[in-house]
């Protein structure tokens, strides 16, 4: 393969985000290191790439620096703004503020027979090639969600952007449940903030929907202890990943506990049941957005049923990575589309 060094470099970012990517799925965390590098790398080819562009004296040259501005003064913004305004979470904002500066414009690889990527687009920024190929690559998941729950038998009016998930995996999930005990929403208790409040009360999910009661009684708070932040543990992910299929269909022949929605007086026989107020007063900051009753509605439903619509949640940065890869490869998967239909 024939290119430039600095296009050779920026090559670095392919097994970085591939591995970012393959952490954000299994932990929702990733270290703040990770970006240095990359960012170090971006800028000392965007500063040879740019002393190879001087003097300004051809179209090329101005070219380049009109992208290079693009990507840098639109994109970089753009990823923080949707950052502040909770679109992006946090690594994925950091993810497209790296490559803007890793690829602000089309880099160029010559191997036998052709040149990559195939399809570029008349803009020429490919930092924004790739933000739109993560997009469609995204708006493909539900299809994929839809399919998969058609094919297990999972139908309901939330099956392209949910999945049934045994409760007894819950501890290896991540994600937001999509279900109150009176039917479906969209702001259901985050997964994070549950395992927060079983690590502030030092107890298991087991233990929980083993005994709901004496969990809803806050005097049964003997002692806290440090809810972290609600990270899965690796080993938690492995044996919640190969279970978890099992334990959808173990879960279909089992007899949901009752309905306690039915019931007029739940929780009414507490003044802070669950010790919901307790546990967000303790703690350092908020358990993602959870309200008090948020948090007593979610262990209502996971101390009552078997099987829980939750949301996929899948971090942007996947599809991030694999519209890089798309990228490098085929190119600009918009323009491509627009191109064959002869609008542009």
């Amino acid at each position: 393969m024939l290119a430039a060094t600095t296009d050779l470099l920026r090559l670095l970012a392919v097994p970085a985000l591939g591995w970012a990517a393959w952490r954000d799925v299994r932990t929702r965390r990733l270290p703040n290191r990770l970006w240095a590098p990359l960012v170090a790398i971006g800028l000392l080819t965007l500063a040879v790439d740019t002393v190879g562009h001087l003097p300004v004296t051809a179209v090329d040259d101005r070219l380049f620096f009109v992208r290079v501005g693009v990507s840098v003064l639109i994109l970089i913004p753009l990823a923080y703004g949707l950052w502040w305004f909770g679109g992006f979470g946090g690594a994925d904002a950091k993810a497209l503020m790296t490559l803007a500066v890793l690829f602000p414009t089309y880099p160029v690889f010559y191997l036998p027979g052709a040149a990559y990527p195939l399809v570029a687009s008349n803009l020429g920024v490919f930092s924004l090639t790739i933000l739109t190929n993560a997009v469609l690559v995204g708006l493909a998941y539900p299809l994929y969600l839809g399919i998969r729950n058609a094919l297990r038998g999972d139908f309901s009016p939330i099956m392209f952007v949910g999945r049934r998930t045994a409760v007894a995996a819950l501890s290896a999930e991540h994600g937001r449940l999509f279900e109150t005990t009176e039917g479906f929403t969209r702001h259901g208790l985050d997964i994070d903030a549950l395992r927060m409040y079983l690590r502030w009360r030092g107890a298991s999910l087991a233990a929980l929907r083993a005994d709901p009661e004496r969990f809803r009684d806050p005097e049964s708070v003997e002692g806290t202890h440090d809810p972290t932040d609600g990270a899965v543990d690796a080993g938690a992910v492995d044996a919640g990943g190969d279970a978890a299929d099992s334990a959808v269909d173990a879960a279909d022949s089992a007899v949901d506990a009752a309905d306690p929605s039915t019931d007029p007086d739940f929780d009414a026989d507490h003044d802070d049941p669950w010790a919901a107020e307790r546990f967000l007063d303790d703690i350092d900051g908020s358990a993602y957005g959870t309200t008090p009753e948020g948090l007593r509605e979610g262990l209502r439903v996971v101390t009552t049923r078997e099987t829980v619509w939750l949301s996929p949640g899948v971090p942007f940065i996947v599809p991030v990575f694999l519209g890089l890869l798309i990228a490098l490869t085929y190119g600009d998967l918009l323009f491509g589309l627009l191109r064959a239909v002869g609008a542009v």
